[in-house]
């Protein structure tokens, strides 16, 4: 059973969002401890988590696929190719969000970006090749479009630890 809720932001955008998810605790949720963190501070310890936490990452894309200086530190950490592929085994559960402009990917003509949230897809993908255990479906919200994408995620992250506590 989750008792506890980690957000870890990378970036400023992500870091408005991180705040919007722990604001929006249902009543229902009153003894679940919510923390939010910078992803910058040491990611290593993320791995101290138990089954009994969720890690909710909310990752910003900037330009050229790259993640946020905040953010970067956490997505190199689990990018490492030295790590075991059952390293999230036994670990803390977790939840993605992207939240990107693809305003930048039309601004630039020399761009290598494919998506404005490729950051947060690549997290994901790697989380799951360690491991790692999503209880909540990937996350993508674009700036573009007014982050229309945050509110019913952030409803459906929240509902779905609801069912997953039941």
């Amino acid at each position: 059973m989750i008792d506890s809720v980690v957000v870890v932001h990378g970036g400023e955008l992500a870091s408005d969002v991180a705040f919007q998810i722990e604001k929006k605790k249902p009543a229902a949720n009153a003894s679940l401890k919510v923390e939010v963190r910078n992803a910058s501070e040491k990611p290593k310890k993320l791995l101290e988590l138990g089954e009994e936490t969720l890690v909710c990452f909310v990752i910003q894309t900037i330009e050229n696929n790259q993640p946020t200086e905040d953010g970067g530190s956490c997505i190199r950490f689990f990018k490492r190719k030295t790590h075991p592929q059952d390293l999230l085994e036994g670990k803390f559960s977790f939840a993605v969000l992207g939240v990107g402009d693809s305003n930048l990917l039309l601004d630039r003509q020399t761009t290598t970006a494919q998506d404005c949230n490729q950051c947060a897809k690549d997290l994901h993908a790697r989380l799951e090749a360690l491991g790692g255990k999503c209880v909540v479906e990937l996350g993508l919200a674009d700036e573009r479009t007014g982050l229309t994408e945050v509110e019913p995620w952030i409803d459906s992250f929240w509902a779905s630890l609801l069912a997953v506590e039941s």
